[in-house]
C-alpha cells in the first residue's frame, strides 16, 4: 500500500536529488524496473552499469536523470526511507502505486499528485490512517492538510 503524508516528517528525505548522488549504486539502472522507467520517464536506454543514452543527451549516467526516476529508484531500492513524492511529476504515479502492490511504501507529499482513476491510498495524517481510492476525495484530503497543521503519522 502508498501510505500518504501529506506535508513535512522529521524522517524525510526531502532532497532525493542530492541524497541520489550520495546513496546510489550503478547496478540500480540495470534491473528490468529500472529500465522501464527510464524509458518510459526520461525517453532514454539504459546500455550498462551507469551508462544511458537518449537522442537529445547521448550518453550520461544515472546522475544525470530527471529527480523523479532518482526518486523512483530509490524508493525501489531503499523501501523503509522515506522519501518527498514532491519531486516526481505525474508521470511517476503509475510506478509509485505498482511499487506499493509488492510492499508498503511510505512517502511525503507537498502538493497533490494526480494519481489517475484508478487507485488505493492510505493517507496517514492525523494517525487516521484512512483509504482513499476517490479522486475527489484524495483532492480535498490534499487540500485540507497542506493549507492545515497535522500531527506526524
Amino acid at each position: 500500500m502508498l501510505r500518504i503524508f501529506f506535508g513535512s516528517r522529521k524522517d524525510e528525505i526531502y532532497n532525493t536529488d542530492v541524497y541520489y548522488q550520495n546513496q546510489y549504486d550503478k547496478s540500480w539502472i540495470t534491473d528490468n524496473f529500472a529500465r522501464r522507467i527510464i524509458a518510459d520517464i526520461d525517453a532514454s536506454e539504459v546500455i550498462g552499469e551507469d551508462a544511458i543514452r537518449n537522442d537529445v543527451f547521448d550518453t550520461f549516467s544515472s546522475t544525470e536523470l530527471s529527480t523523479g526516476v532518482k526518486t523512483l529508484l530509490l524508493i525501489h531500492n531503499q523501501p523503509k526511507q522515506i522519501f518527498n513524492i514532491s519531486n516526481c511529476g505525474d508521470n511517476c504515479a503509475k510506478y509509485l502505486l505498482e511499487m506499493a502492490e509488492e510492499r508498503d511504501i511510505t512517502v511525503c507529499l507537498h502538493h497533490t499528485m494526480n494519481l489517475g482513476n484508478n487507485f488505493a491510498v492510505k493517507v496517514i495524517n492525523d494517525r487516521k490512517r484512512k483509504v482513499i481510492t476517490d479522486p475527489k476525495e484524495f483532492l480535498l484530503l490534499s487540500h485540507h492538510y497542506l493549507r492545515g497543521e497535522t500531527d506526524e503519522g
